[in-house]
């Protein structure tokens, strides 16, 4: 199957062209569209389950009996009938309405599935027929009829993060970026036991707990239980469906957590996880007071209202009281609450003196859809080790992001790998930092091993388009023939030419250096690989040697990167000047064809080397990174990242959770100005801003006519 990033982006391009062309708003379209990949998502498994049943059903007398829903259940797959499988919506006659057949088809499968029950949209009718039938379309592409595993998830949660930006939903309330919530899972690592979200949105967390769990080699129905508890009906089923399309079970209700507590889980869960609304006022005190959920206290009160005036420290205690006696529990929450007053800052003193308090990451701006300020993600651990007990950990991560779009950032996957690595550290888990070491030493050693195919594949196509320019000063400036045709142009593509060749000569000599000292690391490296089963220090050691012994064939990378950017581009400057100043465009004798296919596909190389030779630093410089912060494979203070801070020092500070306070400023790391990711951001800018000025001018022209109408 293709690229699942690929397929992602192409069913977004295609599915949100039909919206814009329509005149629904996003917030209409988003359920429906949802529910067509739900569909789609369930008869797939269905065909797959299928065929698996009949291959083993006993046979008596050569006949087999006939498949029932049982058989689908006993495989955790949702039984169809007939007229609720997407081929049967995707085969209407013309003569049918496709909006009443699709919301006929969701009301089969929630009478056929209880926990499914109001879950499915029905409001397909609102489409106009020939949009609804293009979306059925869309979605029976043949990459999709085949589709197995997790796709099916990975496109639902695309959708709802795509559907998040675009302001569906509520204003993307209902989706916590999947950044956060795997920073969240990392941190806490949910892997056993009742795991609960009490504002549980679209159920992200218990998505990422299930990728986390199977990434184990686990299954996750049999490792943990889900529950959820949403107030809003319309996330109430859209978590229902993503849960349904990743396969997980879930127990989740509809109530206001403030008022409710639907599960009684209060001390029994093992690990609790949540992004909850920030700053809400207007709870009512007395319905609240007596809360089993508050061990330490209201938070302060409007006098006049008798109302909360910040819910912040609510939905804190929640979930610091939901925890069983080793629970954790991971959540985001506004940055003023680490350092607000009053009740609230004696509510964060009586947490912090229970030793539960475990780690606490700041959040730079720009990672929600609808909310540009920053966050910070608290985590508290009722099992943590005795020498922590006055410990915590902060974490200043403000600095560490991707810039996605204009106003959106995310982590990259290594981001996130190394915020996760000082928490082990910290923890004392200097195993699981030591084997993350030995990923990325892995990656860039593959990485390097793939150079020598790339670089010979450039060179192979360099090779052509030298030989074709040489062909054709010869045939028109060899022998004498300069004097009739042009001496001075002729002049000046031999000295181009005279360039390129031995500016080209020192590059393959440069390439083949390289590739012999990367075959001699790989060789060595080979046989050099720690001992995982000896000591910490023997380890890190021999990684230590292994990361520095690859430093000389690093700067040849670097070196050659540069280069092949270089002979690129002479290349094309020849090319440019033989068809402009020398005329080769008009002539017979020049193929104007293949030479345009020959530096198109010489651009396409460059990036391939380039990609091979930039992933490989890019893996060598997560390793000198860490290592250079942890030599010695511990926890250490790192100034402007993290810090172990003990008690009396947040004492000091006023019981301050806010980790600037304690890390101090990051020092700036000299990197090598990466100018093609620089102009990537400047493309990522100048496209916000064109966007954005598309929505300024409808908006004036629509006002414009109202005005005038």
């Amino acid at each position: 199957m293709q690229d699942i990033t690929k397929l992602e982006n192409d069913l977004w391009e295609a599915a949100d062209q039909l919206r814009a062309n329509s005149k629904l708003t996003a917030s209409e379209y988003s359920m429906p569209v949802l529910g067509l990949i739900f569909l789609r998502h369930a008869f797939n498994r269905f065909k797959t389950v299928k065929e698996k049943i009949e291959a083993n059903l006993p046979s008596r007398g050569g006949r087999k009996r006939r498949i029932i829903k049982a058989d689908f259940e006993k495989e955790n797959a949702i039984f169809l009938p007939e007229n609720a499988r997407f081929d049967f919506l995707a085969e209407l006659p013309e003569d049918e309405t496709p909006g009443k057949a699709i919301n006929d088809a969701m009301k089969i499968i929630e009478e056929e599935y209880e926990n499914l029950k109001g879950a499915l949209p029905k409001n397909y009718t609102i489409f106009e027929d020939d949009l609804l039938q293009e979306l059925l379309r869309i979605f029976n592409r043949e990459a999709l009829q085949t589709a197995a595993g997790d796709v099916f998830g990975r496109i639902y949660e695309y959708f709802l993060n795509k559907f998040a930006m675009t302001g569906a939903q509520e204003g993307g309330e209902f989706f916590t970026p999947i950044s956060l919530v795997q920073t969240i899972v990392n941190v806490i690592e949910p892997d056993h036991g009742i795991v609960f979200d009490p504002a549980c949105g679209s159920g992200g967390m218990f998505v990422q707990t299930g990728y986390f769990i199977e990434s184990k080699g686990e299954n996750t129905q049999k490792k943990v239980t889900f529950f959820g508890q949403e107030k809003a009906e319309t996330n109430t089923r859209l978590a229902m469906m993503n849960l349904a399309v990743h396969g997980l079970e879930i127990n989740i209700s509809q109530e206001n957590t403030f008022y409710g507590d639907h599960y009684e889980l209060t001390g029994k869960c093992d690990f609790v996880m949540a992004n909850p609304p920030f700053n809400v006022d207007g709870v009512d005190a007395k319905k609240v007071k007596n809360d089993p959920r508050l061990p330490f206290g209201l938070p302060g009160m409007n006098k006049k209202t008798k109302a909360l005036s910040n819910a912040n420290y609510l939905w804190i205690q929640y979930f610091y009281s939901y925890l069983n006696e080793k629970g954790r529990a991971g959540f985001v929450m506004a940055s003023s609450a680490s350092d607000a007053g009053h009740s609230d800052k004696l509510i964060r003193e009586k947490l912090v003196n229970t030793g539960h308090a475990d780690v606490i990451i700041s959040i730079g701006t720009n990672f929600f859809y609808t909310r540009s300020l920053p966050c910070t993600l608290w985590f508290f651990d009722k099992g943590k080790s005795e020498d922590l007990q006055d410990k915590v950990l902060m974490i200043d991560a403000r600095n560490i992001y991707r810039k996605v779009t204009r106003k959106i950032n995310d982590f990259t996957p290594e981001q996130l790998k190394n915020i996760t690595s000082v928490v082990w550290l910290y923890r004392g888990e200097s195993d699981k930092y030591l084997k993350l070491i030995q990923e990325y030493l892995d990656a860039y050693n593959a990485n390097a091993s793939e150079i020598k195919g790339k670089i010979q594949a450039f060179e192979t196509c360099a090779d052509a388009i030298g030989e074709k320019l040489a062909a054709y000063y010869d045939l028109k400036c060899g022998d004498g023939l300069g004097a009739i045709f042009n001496k001075k142009l002729c002049d000046a593509y031999h000295e181009k030419l005279g360039a390129l060749r031995s500016d080209y000569k020192s590059y393959q000599k440069e390439g083949k250096t390289l590739i012999q000292a990367i075959t001699r690391y790989n060789e060595w490296f080979s046989k050099n690989q720690p001992d995982f089963s000896g000591k910490i220090k023997s380890v890190n050691d021999q990684q230590h040697k292994i990361y520095k012994r690859f430093q000389p064939v690093s700067d040849k990378i670097r070196a050659l990167g540069k280069n092949t950017d270089h002979v690129y581009k002479l290349n094309t400057r020849v090319a440019e000047y033989a068809e402009k100043e020398m005329g080769s465009r008009k002539d017979a004798d020049w193929n104007n064809k293949e030479m345009t296919q020959l530096l198109k596909d010489l651009d396409r190389l460059r990036k391939k080397a380039i990609e091979s030779l930039k992933g490989t630093l890019y893996f060598y410089k997560q390793v000198i990174r860490l290592q250079s912060r942890f030599p010695d494979a511990r926890f250490a203070d790192v100034e402007g990242l993290c810090k172990q801070v003990d008690r009396s020092e947040i004492e000091e500070n006023d019981w301050s959770l806010t980790p600037g306070r304690y890390v101090g400023v990051a020092v700036q790391e000299e990197e090598d100005f990466d100018f093609e990711e620089r102009l990537r951001e400047i493309h990522v800018e100048i496209e916000g801003l064109n966007e954005e000025a598309v929505v300024l001018a409808e908006m004036i022209r629509s006002d414009f006519e109202a005005l005038m109408g």
